[in-house]
């Protein structure tokens, strides 16, 4: 059974190599082999010769579950939006659309009367 996960609609495809700093602390999900999808957040991310390994933040083993994977640099890995990071582009896009507002309307402006 090959189950091919392909994320969910809010979430990024991020190549594993092109994990960085700035994708710690975020949840992520992925298909580490053929018969498994992880959700979990990073860790940490450490790139060796030939790959990548992702440590997901507080697995301790529990379950059997292993808290590091190690994968291809190709791996798609699934990164959910950083709300923080979304919530600051939508209000820089808002005030852009303000600021824009406000120079259009300006030729509009009439003199006061006395």
């Amino acid at each position: 059974m090959d189950m091919t996960y392909a994320g969910t609609g809010n979430e990024k495809a991020v190549a594993a190599s092109d994990l960085n700093r700035t994708h710690v602390g975020l949840t992520v999900s992925f298909e580490p082999d053929e018969f498994t999808v992880v959700f979990g957040r990073i860790g940490a991310i450490a790139r060796k010769e030939g790959g990548v390994t992702i440590a997901l933040a507080g697995v301790d083993g529990t379950g059997g579950l292993p808290s590091h994977f190690s994968l291809p640099p190709a791996q798609l890995v699934y990164v959910q939006p950083d709300m923080l990071t979304n919530t600051e582009s939508t209000i820089k896009d808002l005030f852009g659309k303000v600021q824009e507002n406000l120079r259009s309307h300006k030729g509009d402006q009439r003199p006061d009367a006395v």
